[in-house]
């Protein structure tokens, strides 16, 4: 999957672990769903799962790792990417725009993005067939592109992968499951909470001001393919400056938050929120007690890669050093009553299963 800010690869474990402890709990909703890692995650673990997010090349990805059925699309993908990837390249928007205007792939490579790009609008595919078509190409992309894993600015020497050849390879597209026919939706995340009748709500929103559309505009762009009018030295789309989240408001952030929770109506929430947000633990816990009984998991994890190495300019000086390299990861569960007092046991079987595996990787190691 893409390199994304934010990425739950760590606690995925986790996050599985609490839903299997609870096995008539078979719908989740993922109402912010990014890179759809976490939904992907659900689906493999065989829950019905609904992803929904407002960024469209977050929509792709949740129609290509969550919408779509492996049985279903396997054969049409792989034909498919074995014709697009044999395309010569051509150059286009996508080589003027983020090869020649800024520096973010090498231009071999874009032209072949723009090739497949421009075929793919040719044919008109039906989703979500093209979304797992796309789906490829982005991550075909993010595999040669040279940045620090943000698109707010590419890195003063080219990367080492922007120098390998663009090749498209299918996607981890996962089997139906048994439970119901898993979606992708595009809708504000408030107003999706208000139309879902799922057992789980796993909440993760954005935490303070870094807007996910500048942060990943590339591939709004590739997405929609609507070639827009860019600003900066990154490139950035121009509805960048006006496609703001209330979520990346420190002032509208709680009122806001405080709505989607009253509006969602699961048996039990699964909120994810770390130490930098705008809210702190006990905030939230405040908040969320109103809803049912609150239960508190906490993960300590690195920080994404560019706030390790430093603080740069635009002619990439370094002007700021590092505050802090670790953060802290917090899973809220809010239970309504009927679960409530079955987490505890649940939350222990957890401690004593990681308990285990630890022992048995310090064992395996001394071997």
């Amino acid at each position: 999957m893409i390199k994304y800010i934010g990425s739950k690869r760590t606690l995925l474990p986790s996050l599985v672990r609490i839903l299997e402890q609870f096995p008539e709990l078979t719908s989740v909703a993922d109402v912010f769903s990014g890179t759809s890692r976490v939904g992907h995650a659900f689906k493999r673990a065989g829950l019905r799962v609904i992803a929904n997010d407002h960024n469209a090349y977050a929509h792709c990805l949740a129609e290509c790792y969550v919408a779509a059925d492996l049985e279903h699309v396997q054969r049409d993908v792989s034909k498919l990417l074995d014709e697009l990837g044999r395309l010569p390249g051509r150059a286009g928007y996508f080589t003027q725009t983020f090869c020649i205007d800024s520096r973010f792939f090498q231009p071999k490579n874009g032209e072949r993005i723009d090739a497949i790009r421009e075929e793919l609008e040719r044919k008109c595919l039906p989703s979500p067939l093209r979304s797992v078509v796309l789906t490829s190409l982005m991550e075909a992309a993010d595999r040669v592109d040279s940045t620090c894993g943000l698109q707010m600015a590419y890195v003063k020497e080219w990367a080492p992968r922007a120098f390998n050849p663009l090749t498209l390879r299918m996607p981890d597209v996962l089997p139906a499951v048994r439970h119901g026919r898993c979606e992708a939706l595009r809708m504000d995340a408030n107003e999706a909470v208000r139309t879902l009748d799922v057992d789980v709500a796993y909440i993760d929103p954005p935490y303070n001001q870094h807007s996910y559309l500048s942060n990943y505009h590339i591939w709004e762009s590739l997405v929609l393919w609507d070639k827009p009018d860019v600003y900066g030295v990154a490139c950035k789309r121009l509805d960048c400056r006006e496609r703001k989240s209330k979520y990346n408001s420190k002032r509208e952030h709680q009122l806001t938050f405080d709505d989607l929770i009253d509006a969602a109506s699961s048996p039990l929430l699964v909120v994810s929120f770390n130490n930098e947000g705008y809210q702190s633990r006990q905030e939230m816990e405040q908040r969320l007690a109103r809803h049912g009984t609150v239960f508190v998991v906490t993960k300590d994890f690195k920080r994404y890669v560019g706030a390790q190495i430093g603080i740069y300019n635009p002619s990439g000086d370094k002007v700021g050093t590092v505050s802090h390299l670790r953060n802290e990861e917090y899973i809220y569960l809010v239970a309504r009553p009927a679960l409530s007092e079955r987490i505890p046991d649940a939350l222990e079987r957890l401690e004593r299963l990681a308990a285990t595996a630890a022992c048995e990787d310090r064992a395996a190691r001394d071997q």
